[in-house]
């Protein structure tokens, strides 16, 4: 009897996750004839260059992409396209003391992104995305406290661009 009730409730859940289309556990909402996606280097053209951000930016998209989706990496003639620069990197004083210096330094990166289905030009965006990191006066902006800013940084961006391009939030 046990089994029969699990052979029920399997095909049940079958059934309903089939009516979902093209939905994934991740939120992607990928057309079925998409099958490619290409990320173009991020050039850096900020006024301040930060080396090897541009690089490493550049690499996390596309391994973010690759792990929330099915789709396959290529360098040129992808069905999705992504493109861009960054824009800004600042480091801007947040919070101060009593003697008037600052207590607390933010790290801003922004990045452009172009956008491009390259089935569906409906889909298509440019849009601007940028996220902070907040540091301790005290600490300079080098070593861990660079490593940590540059992750948080970066995974909220890939994440907000995904969002915003695949996942249509």
């Amino acid at each position: 009897m046990k089994t029969k009730a699990y052979i029920h409730i399997t095909l049940l859940t079958l059934l309903v996750l089939q009516g979902c289309g093209i939905y994934s556990f991740t939120g992607a909402s990928v057309a079925p004839n998409i099958n490619t996606f290409q990320v173009n280097f991020f050039r850096n053209n900020a006024a301040i260059v930060e080396p090897g951000i541009d690089r490493e930016f550049t690499q996390r998209l596309q391994d973010l992409i690759s792990s929330q989706t099915s789709l396959n990496l290529t360098n040129n003639n992808g069905d999705l396209i992504f493109e861009g620069e960054i824009v800004d990197y600042y480091i801007s004083p947040m919070t101060s003391t009593s003697q008037n210096t600052a207590a607390q330094n933010r790290l801003t990166i922004v990045v452009n992104v172009r956008f491009y289905d390259t089935k569906n030009e409906n889909n298509d965006l440019e849009q601007r995305f940028s996220f902070y990191y907040d540091y301790p006066a005290t600490a300079q902006l080098v070593g861990a406290v660079k490593e940590n800013a540059l992750n948080e940084i970066f995974e909220r961006i890939t994440q907000d661009i995904f969002t915003a391009t695949l996942a249509k939030w």
